[in-house]
């Protein structure tokens, strides 16, 4: 009969020795998840801009930053007045915006107009806008794309 004797302390293990446990964390699954989600919210951000289509005039102004979210007024080429997606009257314009803000002055307003519709009801809209005490009120335009900077050669 053969005994068989360990060394150390009765644990098994090579020459009686234990691994030493892993201190490492594995983030590879993290990263995974933050990439999706951050495809998934790249796919979504588009989706969730103001619903009313209009051809915005094009400029060279930069973009204007805020940490909060504007409320959108939208005139598109028929002159047809919408806070967010909501089509309103010029008249109805003033008492939704007040309850929507909650009468704050310092509420950012981006009016939209399309390229196409008349300057003076743009202009009409941002007036009743200011004349109700609205101070932080801002046209939205598109930014002129490299191509569009290009200007075509004259001929002599």
């Amino acid at each position: 009969m053969v005994a068989h004797l360990s060394r150390g302390n009765g644990r098994t293990g090579h020459h009686g020795r234990r691994a030493a446990p892993m201190s490492d964390i594995n983030v590879t699954p993290m990263v995974d998840v933050m990439l999706v989600l951050l495809i998934i919210f790249m796919v979504t951000a588009p989706l969730l801009t103001v619903g009313v289509q209009v051809d915005l005039p094009k400029t060279k102004a930069s973009m204007i930053r805020g940490q909060d979210e504007p409320l959108a007024i939208t005139v598109n080429a028929d002159g047809q007045v919408y806070l967010q997606e909501t089509e309103i009257d010029l008249d109805g314009l003033l008492p939704r915006l007040n309850a929507i803000t909650g009468n704050n002055p310092d509420v950012r307003i981006f009016v939209r107009g399309d390229a196409s519709v008349n300057y003076g009801r743009v202009m009409e809209v941002m007036g009743t806008i200011n004349a109700a005490g609205y101070r932080k009120v801002a046209l939205v335009t598109q930014q002129v794309t490299r191509q569009a900077k290009k200007r075509p050669k004259r001929k002599k």
